[in-house]
């Protein structure tokens, strides 16, 4: 029996469909969920979000509309929410679901607050009919509805399960916490041995983010950046970049097209999927060693993001996928398991210090650099190139550096989403 199923269900549970970005989705899905518990038609929503969920939900697209932010992102989940969609809570959008969240909007009865002692990702709904009144809460992350209440009655709350798990056991919520389990060393064993079929949703992944890339080269979306790049790509890498910024662009301007995310983020998706997929198919390698590639680009993003947190003051599209996607990148042109380290580890020393501030169309640009810093992270490690463990945040072993990086961000950082936020909010 193959013995790491464990990363299967790990794989499965953090690597899924997501339309648009996925904070407002994620605001999205916990109205919906309040509605649904409620009977009548709700006239009044109170939203309260950490930093995180509001610096993301500013200023990004919300998908088959030209609104943006997480009013309306919410006064649409009332129209068109349906829980069962997940993260693709938008996909059933229309022009008259448009029209009514507007008229929605319009009465002033939706509020989003800031609780700023909310340090890790949070979500609060409270809704309101004329005679009753529910709450949810999302924590932790994205689709994890960790509390249900009905005029004060409480039907769900996973916090007291959780604090009174006693035996200890990891619940599924949190599956993805096992993946500390296994160093580096083992999710690359992982991928070479995992059996090809297990790895079939991989390539739907695949082929959903590159369907969004094509149609950001195409269409005339975001600021052109995509087609930028595009046009000047004079070699393999340079072609990844532009497919990675284009799908990038399409999903911040809120083209109705869902991609594959990966722990979390659509566009951690993007990086560590795309720049695979066009290199490995550039240079023949088989649609199994790119699959495979893809899958270790997953693992890796996840064994930071879990270090990292859901949301984090850094940007994980270069700090989290950007070191998956060099190490796919690695280890499907032939590198060893110590050149796979090595490429994480360049990746930490190049990249670390790149900050997150807010979903929006820039961050196209942030992936084109993060795709650019893990081929070339990946190219120095293929050399033999290392940099050395007495440089900076770096440690003695690839697992001890993610963890410093960890830290940097956790601890280190503590008060830049504050600063940040408090810039962006100034600016309105």
């Amino acid at each position: 029996m193959f013995k790491n199923n464990i990363l299967i269900e790990i794989l499965k549970d953090q690597v899924t469909p997501a339309l648009g970005c996925t904070e407002p989705a994620a605001v999205a899905l916990a109205v919906t969920r309040a509605k649904e518990l409620l009977s009548g038609q709700i006239i009044e929503l109170n939203i309260t979000v950490n930093n995180n969920i509001l610096k993301n939900g500013m200023s990004v697209g919300i998908p088959g509309t030209q609104e943006r932010g997480l009013h309306f992102a919410s006064a649409l989940a009332l129209e068109v929410g349906k829980t069962e969609y997940g993260l693709e809570v938008f996909k059933d959008v229309d022009k008259e679901s448009i029209s009514r969240a507007l008229e929605m909007l319009s009465t002033g009865n939706i509020t989003v607050t800031l609780d700023k002692s909310k340090t890790s990702l949070f979500i609060e709904i409270i809704a309101k009919t004329k005679s009753e009144v529910s709450k949810v809460i999302i924590e932790d992350a994205h689709t994890n509805i960790a509390f249900e209440s009905i005029n004060d009655h409480v039907i769900l709350d996973k916090r007291t399960l959780e604090s009174n798990n006693a035996d200890g056991n990891k619940n599924n919520s949190d599956i993805k916490l096992q993946i500390l389990d296994y160093p580096i060393q083992e999710l690359v064993e992982f991928v070479n041995e995992v059996p090809s079929d297990e790895l079939d949703f991989i390539q739907t992944g695949i082929d959903m983010n590159l369907k969004l890339a094509q149609v950001g080269l195409i269409e005339e979306l975001g600021l052109g950046i995509g087609k930028h790049y595009i046009n000047k790509a004079n070699d393999i890498e340079s072609k990844a970049k532009a497919y990675t910024v284009a799908a990038s662009e399409a999903r911040m301007t809120g083209y109705p097209l869902p991609v594959m995310s990966s722990a979390g983020s659509g566009n951690h998706g993007l990086v560590a999927i795309i720049p695979l997929s066009i290199i490995g198919t550039e240079l023949d390698y088989s649609s199994e060693k790119i699959k495979r590639s893809v899958a270790l680009s997953h693992l890796v993003t996840i064994y930071v993001k879990v270090q990292l947190g859901a949301l984090s003051p850094v940007c994980g599209c270069a700090v989290a996928a950007g070191l998956g996607c060099s190490a796919g990148l690695t280890y499907m042109m032939g590198g060893s398991i110590d050149q796979i380290k090595s490429s994480i580890i360049n990746m930490i020393a190049g990249v670390s210090g790149m900050f997150c501030d807010g979903a929006k169309i820039g961050c196209a640009y942030k992936l084109g650099i993060s795709v650019d810093a893990a081929v070339d992270a990946s190219a120095m490690a293929r050399q033999g190139i290392r940099i050395p463990s007495d440089n900076g945040i770096l440690g003695a072993t690839v697992e001890e550096s993610i963890t410093n990086l960890a830290r940097v961000s956790t601890e280190g950082m503590s008060n830049t989403d504050s600063v940040i936020l408090d810039i962006m909010m100034n600016k309105c």
